[in-house]
């Protein structure tokens, strides 16, 4: 049995808007700023708040989720991260022990932590209570045993009389304080949609509110303490996921085709990126590449061509509405895509992508590849999917079951076309997306590494098209 012994800590909170984000992000930048080779990962769907953690430690930032992926990944897909460093920081989803709606822990940051076998530290927001947060916390520590609660940081602290108090009353629980943190604006990230905005579009603005949270952290945390409780976690069984070996396992969809035929070129697979598309798992362009492909990335808010020589596109989420004026003005490149898309090539869409596709979006000419308009809403449609491919594609066959998720204010019409791409199953049963020739575009993202014959059947269809 294979085990790995990488220090290990989560960062969770009793609720969202606890301050997880700016002490997960803020330690994985002061320890990388030590020396230190830090694995950032994040807790359930999230594509935003991996864009910090990446500029705090200059690595991919990763995720972990149970719902996704399936329980039996997190831990392979942590090693993976993890491999090669020094420590590992994984930053929790909302509160400490919320999951998937009406599936006990599942997709939990609980569930994460006890599958990796990581001590986790309990960030409170500590305005507005004193006495109380020895209650609040003694009720997170015994709520489930097989959950270590090594630490406590306090956030949003008000003065050394409240601090003292704060830590007087936690004496009792018998819980180390490993950090008290007070309120700083420079920290404060603008938020979208329930959300920070993206890394991408905030620039240097970014970079200095990384360099604050890491500041804030050093001087208000014990980070040898952290380092240490992580370094208490223990071996962890099994290896780490590896996407060559995924790519070429067997799956349930036989028509995937083989992941590395001898003596073929490789196919040019671009996919998007830029400040528009930033919504994208590190594993999809591992096992588009374990499959056979030279991965390229390109941006549609500045590249005017498509990528030489390409035989593929993905176009991940995003939010294109910020960007629809430029996108629109790209007509080179829209004119390219739905040239790429007429010619039968294999095309897949996520969200954003799919809005690019349409005929417009919020009346702004988009590359019309689908008869269909995106428009935005005040209306948040947010949530896990349960979903079945209904239409053989480029993707998946027919009947092949799949987790997604949902995220998003916008609304194309109609919501699938003559021949959907997947069949919503839960929480509500409905058809949604587009197959057409070579292109699925849909609304739910996905994650590969539970099902690598999608890669695989992707690069197979490249080569064939």
């Amino acid at each position: 049995m294979v085990t790995s012994s990488v220090p290990r800590l989560v960062i969770a909170a009793p609720s969202s808007g606890s301050g997880k984000t700016t002490v997960a992000t803020g330690l994985m930048a002061a320890l990388a700023a030590r020396g230190l080779a830090v694995s950032p990962h994040k807790v359930g769907p999230d594509y935003i708040d991996p864009g910090y953690h990446a500029l705090a430690t200059g690595r991919v930032g990763r995720n972990l989720d149970a719902y996704l992926c399936g329980p039996e990944l997190v831990a392979p897909l942590f090693l993976h991260g993890a491999r090669g460093c020094d420590i590992a920081v994984v930053e929790g989803v909302m509160g400490l022990y919320d999951g998937a709606a009406g599936q006990g822990e599942l997709a939990s940051t609980a569930q994460v932590a006890k599958v990796l076998r990581a001590p986790v530290v309990l960030v409170v927001d500590a305005s507005s209570q004193s006495r109380s947060v020895a209650a609040l916390v003694h009720g997170f520590v015994s709520w489930d045993p097989e959950v270590r609660i090594g630490g406590v940081i306090l956030n949003k602290v008000a003065s050394d009389r409240h601090e003292a108090l704060l830590r007087e009353a936690l004496e009792s629980v018998g819980v180390p304080v490993l950090g008290a943190l007070r309120r700083a604006a420079p920290v404060e990230t603008p938020s979208r949609h329930l959300g920070l905005v993206p890394v991408a579009e905030r620039g240097a603005a970014a970079v200095a509110a990384v360099a604050a949270m890491a500041a804030q952290v050093s001087d208000g945390c014990d980070l040898e303490g952290l380092v240490a409780l992580a370094r208490g976690a223990g071996p962890l069984s099994g290896a780490g996921w590896d996407p060559a070996e995924a790519a070429a396992s067997p799956t349930h969809d036989q028509s995937a085709g083989p992941a590395r035929p001898a003596g073929e070129p490789a196919p040019v697979v671009a996919v998007a990126g830029g400040a528009a598309f930033t919504f994208s798992y590190a594993e999809h362009g591992e096992l588009l590449a374990a499959a056979g492909a030279d991965v390229v990335t390109f941006d549609p808010l500045r590249d005017e061509q498509l990528p030489r020589g390409t035989g593929g596109l993905v176009v991940g989420g995003g939010f294109p509405e910020v960007y629809a004026a430029e996108l629109s003005a790209n007509e080179g490149l829209r004119k390219e895509v739905a040239a790429l898309a007429e010619s039968g090539a294999p095309v897949a869409a996520e969200c954003a992508g799919l809005l690019y596709l349409c005929r417009e979006l919020d009346g702004r000419p988009m590359c019309g590849v689908l008869d269909a308009t995106a428009r935005m809403t005040g209306r948040l449609t947010l949530g896990y999917r349960n979903a079945v491919a209904v239409t053989d594609s480029v993707l998946a066959g027919a009947g092949t079951r799949m987790q997604g998720h949902e995220f998003h204010r916008t609304v194309v019409e109609p919501g699938a076309g003559a021949a959907p791409a997947w069949g919503i199953l839960a929480p509500e049963k409905r058809v949604e997306g587009f197959v057409e020739r070579g292109v699925h575009a849909s609304y739910l993202h996905t994650h590969w590494a539970s099902s690598p014959g999608v890669a695989r059947r992707f690069v197979e269809r490249c080569r064939t098209s």
